[in-house]
């Protein structure tokens, strides 16, 4: 049976080649090739004769030439490029790649879909399934650096906020974003990477002690505690209060601000006593504010404000002294709700 490759060590990756009759050194060529280049087959490894391309064929697989891509969108701007991904296994996977002024950054999946339950999101409708490795979550970013590599760039950030809650796959998550900041792979800035979470305590203390400045951001979408109970299940075992004071101890130790998101959702979260509550329980932490229109989901029912009611609850931030700003939208003509992709295509296959 041929042995995955994909996301081991320079350490890990010479053993295996040893043992299949390669030389040593082969190892940090093949793992150049992986992890700077994005080259996702072995046939494209320019450097290895085609003797040892052909042991490595017959003795090993690479994760990324193994994705399918059942669904792409790719928005009208040309700015967000969606793919729901199939793994091996038959589960598949939402990523998402942006291009900003600043670069391009890869929104990536932690699990197959979701057991946190939240009202307004489509990932959590047939729950979770299991999580991803981490080399799973490498090759989310991998598959599109291999798309980028051929015009000279690079992704550059990573925004674990796709399907899935990262603090209950915390061990790959971690590895996965350790392994892209060594300096022989993408080299990627902890300051470039966010993990955004429902608001599990001990995924934030585990985070904390681990001390890197990675950026940490919190669904949060309501500031009365029945009203998050109601949106956000997650309240019940870890209250959004607590959430903010482990969030607090975690700017303490890092020195990083976090993000809070607020998804503003019509008739639900978005009056102004609702964004007088939020500026209360925000006021002097060390935090911003992330509103959200929400995206619709025909199957929650939930609608999105008007634009003069987003406004509105801004202004009221505002007066509070509290750093808050409106999300850039990208990608709404294309199912840019999480876990919305991957429910049409399941929904398309029953039918």
């Amino acid at each position: 049976m041929k042995k995955e490759l994909f996301g081991l060590s320079l350490i890990e990756l010479q053993e295996l080649l040893v043992a299949a009759g390669l030389k040593k050194f082969r190892a940090a060529q093949v793992y150049q090739w992986l992890y700077q280049k994005s080259v996702t087959a072995f046939d494209q490894m320019r450097n290895l004769s085609k003797a040892d391309i052909a042991i490595l064929e017959a003795n090993f697989t690479l994760l990324p030439q193994q994705l399918k891509i059942l669904r792409e969108q790719v928005s009208q701007d040309d700015l967000t490029r969606k793919v729901l991904l199939e793994f091996p296994d038959g589960n598949s996977v939402e990523t998402v790649l942006m291009r900003h002024d600043y670069g391009y950054s890869v929104c990536v999946s932690s699990q197959v879909g979701c057991d946190m339950g939240c009202a307004f999101c489509a990932s959590g409708l047939s729950g979770c399934i299991r999580n991803l490795t981490a080399a799973e979550i490498l090759a989310q970013v991998y598959i599109f650096n291999s798309m980028l590599v051929g015009e000279g760039k690079q992704v550059s950030r990573i925004v674990v906020m796709g399907s899935g809650e990262p603090m209950l796959n915390f061990d790959a998550v971690i590895g996965a974003l350790q392994f892209l900041h060594r300096e022989n792979t993408l080299y990627m800035s902890y300051r470039n990477m966010t993990i955004s979470t429902c608001g599990i305590i001990p995924g934030i203390e585990k985070l904390t002690q681990l001390g890197l400045p990675i950026n940490l951001a919190i669904s949060l979408h309501a500031a009365e505690p029945e009203l998050r109970t109601e949106l956000m299940p997650v309240n019940k075992g870890f209250p959004f209060q607590d959430v903010i004071q482990a969030a607090e101890a975690y700017v303490g130790y890092t020195g990083r601000q976090v993000t809070y998101e607020y998804i503003l959702i019509a008739g639900k979260n978005d009056s102004p006593v609702a964004a007088e509550l939020l500026a209360n329980h925000l006021r002097f932490k060390h935090a911003s504010v992330n509103l959200i229109p929400a995206n619709p989901v025909p199957e929650k029912g939930f609608e999105r404000p008007s634009k003069k009611v987003v406004e509105a609850f801004l202004k009221v931030l505002q007066k509070h002294k509290i750093n808050a700003t409106v999300r850039r939208e990208m990608g709404k003509d294309i199912d840019a709700a999480c876990g919305q992709l991957r429910a049409r295509f399941a929904q398309e296959q029953q039918d």
